[in-house]
């Protein structure tokens, strides 16, 4: 039995009149925000019928409703225009951000010979990256919400660049603790998902938001696809010292890029929170069960995504193979998860995001344990690079955007900032017990076991969650 359902009515006279029913939200909020900016009704309201088994009886609560079109200001008109010159730029900031940071992996070997220490001094270094990164982030996000995104991707964009600097000078493990591990994770905070997820979510209307971000997310996977492989061919050519010192210069465009949100201005959202205050939205999600349920799902992201890319680069050397191998693995995961990213964000705008959610990260328990049960060969490295890298940040957008949807995109920045510190709590785990396990086991056996059995409580976790609007967002 359907335990819930929606009902699109559209005001006639004195009645409302139901034009459709379904049990998906998204898709009926989306049919009613495009009639309303088409002109095809002036009132239009969505009821959620939720079914009370106990007392045995439907309970009636409105979860939107609009009695107009989005008034066209001059600002808007400006919006409009540079809405998608923000989401390109935007995009491109998010590829030279993530895609520098995917990258990192590649001198885990080199770094770690110079110094004469074990892997676990590098690892720790990123694991403290993760941590930094996420702690910070919801204040970044916070920072972005009340001042605008653009001086929070200027702090950002310097800090990112010193961090490679100071990364590309290090001659032990204090000074790598305290240029990868904290200048570059508040680089990150800056410049990465959370801030350009917030700007753009802003600028675009409901029925296009999801797809919007899949945009995001799939730009990110395409800096990953370039920029790794470039990097190990500047590490071969120079030398680490110097191959981070040009990726520092690259990252210096992130400056002039961000300005593009100083001319592009948010739209009218028919989702947005009326009269809340940053304190309130924070106090709301916290009361509410299904943002922890989002929050112990995208731990399990950042422990995979981090474990995979720091450790696999070495994984594939430890098995034999060249490291040019691990490298391109990493590209490959890069480039597939354009595709995955991309049609994840589609897909979040007609199919519920939580399922959705499962099976990504179930999809990643099972190929991650055929990686590990299947004969190594260099074919079974690009064809796990492959699927994962469909599956890689697809959750990125969708988790984003379950924010937005239950929340409102007026606090994502801060919202979707305390969701991401979990995911880098998870990172520092994965980047960090990798190499522990490394040094302690001599393999990364028990550590690839671990991530499946996380991937599949990651899938249950997503399953309850409520995706429909917090109370704040219907109309009294």
């Amino acid at each position: 039995m359907t335990h819930e359902q929606y009902f699109l009515q559209r005001r006639t006279g004195g009645q409302w009149e139901t034009l459709s029913r379904g049990t998906v939200f998204g898709p009926m909020e989306a049919e009613a925000s495009g009639m309303l900016g088409s002109g095809e009704a002036t009132a239009l309201r969505i009821v959620g019928a939720t079914f009370d088994e106990a007392a045995g009886r439907w309970n009636y609560a409105r979860v939107f409703q609009a009695s107009a079109p989005p008034q066209r200001t001059a600002g808007l008109v400006v919006s409009s225009r540079f809405a998608y010159v923000a989401l390109l730029l935007g995009g491109l900031i998010v590829a030279i951000s993530f895609g520098t940071r995917g990258g990192f992996g590649l001198f885990l070997g080199p770094i770690s010979l110079d110094f004469g220490v074990g892997r676990e001094v590098f690892a720790l270094s990123i694991a403290l990256q993760n941590l930094v990164w996420g702690a910070t982030q919801p204040f970044f996000g916070a920072f972005a919400d009340r001042y605008g995104p653009v001086k929070a991707i200027m702090v950002g964009a310097l800090f990112y660049v010193a961090g490679l600097v100071l990364m590309a000078m290090s001659t032990g493990p204090a000074m790598l603790y305290f240029s990868a591990g904290f200048v570059v994770a508040v680089g990150l905070s800056g410049t990465s998902f959370g801030i350009i997820f917030s700007a753009v979510a802003q600028l675009f209307p409901v029925e296009r938001r999801s797809w919007a971000l899949g945009i995001v997310g799939a730009a990110g996977s395409l800096g990953q696809f370039m920029i790794v492989p470039a990097a190990q061919q500047l590490l071969d050519a120079f030398g680490w010292s110097a191959a981070l010192l040009i990726l520092a210069a690259t990252a210096l465009l992130m400056i002039p890029m961000g300005l593009v949100f100083l001319k592009a201005r948010p739209v009218p959202q028919s989702d947005a929170p009326r009269s809340l205050t940053m304190r309130q939205a924070l106090s709301e999600a916290l009361h509410h069960p299904s943002f922890w349920f989002l929050v112990l799902g995208f731990f399990v992201c950042g422990f995979h995504v981090a474990y995979i890319s720091i450790h696999l680069p070495s994984y594939v050397v430890d098995l034999g193979l060249a490291a040019q191998t691990g490298a391109w693995a990493i590209g490959l995961v890069g480039l597939c998860n354009v595709v995955g990213s991309y049609l994840a964000g589609v897909a979040g705008g007609r199919y519920p995001k939580k399922y959705l959610l499962s099976l990504l990260y179930f999809g990643r328990a099972l190929v991650m344990a055929g990686f590990v049960l299947l004969p190594p060969s260099e074919t079974m490295v690009y064809v796990f690079a492959v699927l994962m890298g469909f599956l890689w940040l697809s959750t990125v957008p969708l988790t984003s955007g379950l924010v937005a949807h239950i929340y409102g995109p007026r606090y994502m920045g801060l919202l979707f900032g305390i969701i991401f510190f979990s995911h880098q709590i998870g990172g520092f785990l994965g980047a960090w017990f990798g190499g522990y396990a490394y040094d302690t086991f001599g393999s990364y056996e028990v550590v690839w076991w671990i991530s499946i059995g996380l991937g599949v409580a990651s899938a249950l976790v997503h399953w309850p969650i409520r995706e429909r609007p917090v109370a704040h967002l219907a109309p009294a």
